[in-house]
């Protein structure tokens, strides 16, 4: 079989605003230079990939193969490998509008996610409006079958990560233009050492604990500064705050990572997170001005290697079936 077939079988999906979002993707392949995050901005003319020269030569990166899959693999629904080194098959889309939510960047066809990913947004979405948040903003989830993609994160590749915007919805539905080109909020001070006062409210602690509190969550990734601000509105019950983890960038929005799911036994799960609010002491080296301002290191003698990309022999075996389903 040709490792890239033509796309025309139908998928079914769960919700009707799914199956919209996968008949557009049929006229949209991703193929953005660069990093893709909050602030990168879309497209709302993006152009189909050109067809691949040899997509069966073992050495093509598996990143030109999965971002050529526009639709779900008609598949039973599971996570199969890492987070950062693996696939997904039957994936859910999450639909482009819901009362409580909006999808931007509708260009990168990456609103697609394990059926539990999907149904943590949705219930998270409604909660948060309960507790002050006006909506989400929704980025990036998975592509249609998982797996590398061509631009932007290394993990996302099993449909249980999500990106949310730290800006909340609109009281009105986005313009197409809006969600290719706007950028989310920046919640961090400039000098890199809190939230930024004009910005963060109690909303935005609400959303994140809301987030943390959901059982099949397994870690939320947040800027140190906004981790700094976690511990201190936290309250009396911070055992939530176990889950944020600080880590490099996320100041314009969090990061979901779910669990395993029970239908997934090919999934691997992360290491357990360390026990620990992770406040205090655990968070100081990050505020050192080593760390936010680091002097620039001197130009190597010999310039690094750029790192190989994931090819399909680096994946678990089960993805091919995932990328060569109809």
């Amino acid at each position: 079989m040709h490792m890239i077939a033509s796309i025309g079988a139908r998928h079914r999906h769960t919700h009707a605003a799914g199956r919209h979002i996968a008949v557009l993707a049929l006229a949209i392949a991703l193929a953005m230079p660069g990093a893709a995050n909050a602030q990168t901005k879309g497209t709302v003319d993006p152009k189909p990939l050109p067809p691949l020269a040899k997509p069966d030569d073992p050495k093509t990166p598996a990143k030109e193969l999965f971002g050529r899959r526009p639709l779900a693999a008609p598949l039973q629904a599971r996570s199969i490998g890492f987070y950062a080194k693996g696939c997904l098959a039957g994936a859910t889309a999450l639909p482009i509008n819901g009362q409580t939510w909006q999808v931007m960047r509708l260009s990168r066809n990456r609103n697609w996610g394990h059926p539990s990913l999907v149904q943590f947004l949705e219930r998270l979405a409604e909660k948060g409006t309960k507790a002050g948040w006006r909506g989400l903003l929704v980025g990036d989830m998975s592509q249609a079958r998982g797996g590398p993609m061509l631009t932007g994160h290394a993990s996302h590749q099993v449909g249980l990560d999500a990106d949310i915007w730290l800006t909340p919805m609109p009281e009105r539905e986005l313009t197409r233009v809006e969600r290719e080109e706007m950028s989310a909020t920046m919640a961090v001070a400039a000098d890199r050492k809190d939230v930024d006062p004009n910005v963060w409210t109690p909303a935005h602690t609400a959303i994140i604990r809301i987030a943390a509190q959901e059982p099949q969550v397994e870690r939320i990734f947040v800027n140190p500064a906004i981790k700094k601000a976690l511990c201190r509105e936290a309250g009396s019950n911070r055992t939530w705050l176990n889950k944020v983890r600080a880590y490099w960038g996320h100041d314009y929005h969090f990061h979901v990572r779910m669990r395993c799911p029970a239908d997934s036994p090919d999934c691997k799960p992360q290491d357990p997170v360390p026990a620990g609010e992770g406040c205090g002491k655990d968070l100081d080296h990050w505020f050192k001005d080593s760390i936010l301002y680091p002097k620039p290191a001197p130009p190597p003698a010999t310039p690094p290697k750029p790192r190989p990309p994931l090819l399909m022999s680096d994946l678990p075996p089960a993805c091919r079936q995932v990328l060569l389903a109809p």
